[in-house]
């Protein structure tokens, strides 16, 4: 099972990547994250504080599932890249184990003090889904 691509873009520097000015790739986003999200098997109060939504928005990740926009907010769209980079490394990582690929994120890892990667980035918020991300590409390197 696999995500579906987003639509890129080259901006004024050259650099290609998901164009996230308009409401059809905020969208695609949005799909994309609840997706995901299933796939990680995540709680609804999971989902919000990866987002760094109050627990109070939990009508946000109905409206994201049915192809709302994200929110053009540099925060929320952080949190996301982080997290799909998370998921591409894991695809990297564990191209024949989807099994490990989405469960991952719930077992406890050394590298992070015994904690599921999940309870880091819940724990630090983007410093923790930063953190996740760059363990993942730090793994991928080797």
């Amino acid at each position: 099972m696999s995500l579906p691509r987003l639509k890129e873009s080259t901006d004024i520097t050259g650099q290609s990547g998901p164009d996230l000015t308009s409401d059809e790739a905020r969208s695609g986003l949005a799909k994309l994250i609840t997706k995901l999200f299933d796939l990680w098997q995540l709680s609804t109060a999971d989902r919000l504080e990866l987002l760094g939504q109050s627990p109070n928005s939990r009508a946000n990740l109905t409206k994201y599932r049915n192809g709302a926009p994200l929110p053009n907010l540099r925060d929320l769209l952080d949190r996301v890249g982080w997290l799909l980079s998370i998921h591409k490394s894991l695809r990297l990582l564990y191209p024949h184990n989807e099994t490990l690929r989405y469960a991952w994120i719930n077992l406890r890892n050394k590298a992070f003090e015994n904690l599921t990667p999940l309870q880091v980035m819940r724990d630090d918020g983007i410093i923790g889904i930063a953190k996740v991300s760059r363990y993942l590409d730090y793994q991928r390197g080797r």
